[in-house]
């Protein structure tokens, strides 16, 4: 397999079903629609919805429906770069080199965008009820638009989101870093594992094997961010490097070492990647995914 090939490929056509589900720009509130479009669209490595989709096949998924969740879940993932992009955030204007929403539409209007997507991925996602005609297909559904809200929430991305805010310029504990490595960043990966899981037909069973193998994924994903913030260029990664220093942030990287954070993430991708191979279903693709995130350059 030509994993870059494939990796193109893939994330082409998810940027197609992505794109067919956002709204129309049309009526007097046409600019919401406008500016949720432009969030949505300002590019990305629509890593969750490739991930939902690749575990949903893996366990033997074909329906459409999917795709649904697959629109979904990367409009709650924008919503949160966009809240995150504000001022009363991180106040960034720039965002994949574009303006960030609320630079580019002002400060209400991103407030509006990120809240306009997060209830229209729930009124996407829950668009799923109409496709589905018998009550196993209902039930698949109806549990994991439970698990988009519950890994989105409180529970989820915007409680480690909270900890986050309130531990800048503090000193955090490992424990509490790894809880808000596990919230803000693992919660979404873990509903994509799961969510594609369970609209599969797969069993408790699996779709807890599957929360794990995200859990990993993510924390070692966040490590690898910390490790790239000190040792990469801005040209490679994109974005300003050494940023977690200028905004007094604990990272893996300053309790741990260079070095120690580079070896739990070989250890913890190891154990992710252990757990994907024991399960009874294979995904060449989805295994090389994986390997790909935890040992990126940008």
């Amino acid at each position: 397999m030509n994993f870059p090939e494939e990796l193109r490929k893939r994330v082409e056509q998810t940027e197609e079903i992505i794109h067919k589900f956002l709204p129309e720009e049309e009526g007097p509130q046409r600019r919401i629609m406008e500016a949720m479009n432009y969030s949505v669209l300002a590019g990305g490595k629509r890593l969750r919805p490739l991930i939902l989709h690749e575990t949903y096949q893996m366990f033997g998924g074909r329906s459409d429906t999917v795709h649904l969740f697959m629109a979904a879940i990367e409009m709650i993932h924008t919503y949160s770069l966009v809240h995150d992009d504000l001022p009363a955030m991180d106040n960034d204007k720039y965002r994949r080199g574009k303006l960030t929403t609320h630079a580019k539409y002002g400060h209400a209007m991103g407030v509006l965008t990120g809240d306009g997507l997060l209830n229209y991925a729930f009124e996407t996602a829950a668009a799923a009820f109409d496709c589905e005609e018998d009550a196993k297909g209902i039930k698949q559904a109806a549990r994991a638009l439970q698990i988009l809200a519950e890994k989105a929430g409180i529970y989820g991305m915007i409680g480690g989101q909270v900890v986050d805010v309130e531990s800048t310029g503090k000193a955090v504990s490992e424990k509490k870093l790894l809880f808000i490595y596990e919230l803000k960043t693992g919660a979404l990966l873990e509903a994509s594992m799961m969510i594609g899981a369970v609209l599969a037909g797969a069993s408790e069973a699996e779709v807890k094997t599957v929360e794990q193998i995200a859990s990993d994924v993510g924390r070692a994903f966040q490590i690898r961010d910390d490790i790239l913030d000190v040792t990469s260029t801005l040209e490679t990664l994109g974005k300003p490097i050494n940023s977690d220093d200028r905004n007094a942030k604990t990272t893996y990287v300053t309790l741990k070492g260079l070095e120690k954070a580079s070896e739990d993430v070989e250890e913890i991708s190891g154990r992710a990647l252990e757990r994907l191979a024991s399960l009874p279903y294979k995904n060449e693709f989805l295994t090389e995914l994986i390997r790909a995130l935890v040992y990126r350059e940008k």
